[in-house]
């Protein structure tokens, strides 16, 4: 399980040994301007495993002095990532895609976690309206296919999100995804490559118990439709309550015909064949 604190001798001593493996190639920076640096992944992943969470989040913070994002989607157990990095890298720009078809506890939640841990806020919507949308594609949520789905992921997230990395130069992208939540998820390391941007993920082996742990120790909120059953949360349409039957807390989103919205999945057939064979 990790720890749920680190010593600044701990931090310090594992950047050593992150250093001394090469995990960083060449100079980060040329001219004041940011360079994509050239990363041995399967050394940092082999490295990280032995890492806790805060030291990973450390190391983000070293290797990319520039470009350094984070997401959230204001969730069940958002306030975990939120408070995990915002301790190390306070002023980091957090993205939130606002679909415009979230729940009302979603916003009142954001708004308590965005003021309490004076999060640096970047919030990206659609450009199309929800109601332009449902004018000229009708109620996407409502057609019984995964095609629909995507067609709805891509206006109101995927082409957000895109937006977001692009006009904040974002080279890093931390992101609290867990191996236990879907069967991408599964395949992923610590640090990955999505299109152009490295994935971080600090927390990728914590289970629910870690997480819970977590929050009770730091004295941090859950999403308020926690207690109404939901283990996941998304747009209002699209999520329930977890029921006896299901044999996953995905089940519970998108009706149970897709597990991933597209924001943490390849964006092209070249990048998902190499994340396949690359075993991380």
């Amino acid at each position: 399980m990790p720890q749920l604190h680190l010593s600044h001798h701990d931090i310090r001593e594992h950047q050593t040994n992150s250093s001394h493996q090469g995990m960083v190639m060449g100079d980060m920076q040329m001219g004041g301007t940011m360079k994509m640096p050239d990363l041995d992944l399967a050394v940092i992943n082999e490295t990280l495993g032995k890492a806790e969470a805060i030291a990973i989040v450390q190391w983000a913070k070293q290797t990319f002095p520039k470009g350094l994002i984070m997401s959230t989607s204001f969730g069940i157990q958002s306030a975990v990532m939120l408070h995990l990095v915002t301790t190390v890298v306070p002023d980091i720009p957090v993205v939130w895609i606002d679909t415009g078809y979230l729940p009302e506890a979603t916003y009142q939640f954001a708004e308590e976690l965005t003021e309490r841990l004076n999060l640096n806020l970047k919030v990206y919507q659609s450009p199309m309206s929800p109601a332009r949308m449902e004018a000229l594609h009708g109620k996407l949520w409502e057609q019984e296919n995964v095609e629909a789905f995507d067609r709805y992921d891509y206006i109101r997230k995927v082409e957000p999100m895109q937006r977001a990395l692009e006009e904040l130069g974002a080279i890093a992208w931390l992101a609290g995804l867990r191996k236990g939540q879907t069967d991408h998820r599964k395949t992923l390391g610590y640090v990955t490559k999505q299109s152009t941007q490295y994935k971080i993920h600090p927390i990728l082996t914590w289970n629910a118990k870690e997480i819970y742990q977590y929050l009770t120790a730091h004295d941090l909120p859950y999403h308020p439709y926690f207690d109404l059953g939901y283990v996941t949360i998304g747009d209002w349409h699209s999520s329930r309550p977890l029921m006896a039957g299901d044999e996953s807390e995905r089940d519970t989103r998108f009706r149970g015909l897709k597990q991933e919205c597209g924001l943490h999945l390849p964006t092209t057939s070249e990048e998902a064949q190499s994340l396949d064979s690359s075993g991380l």
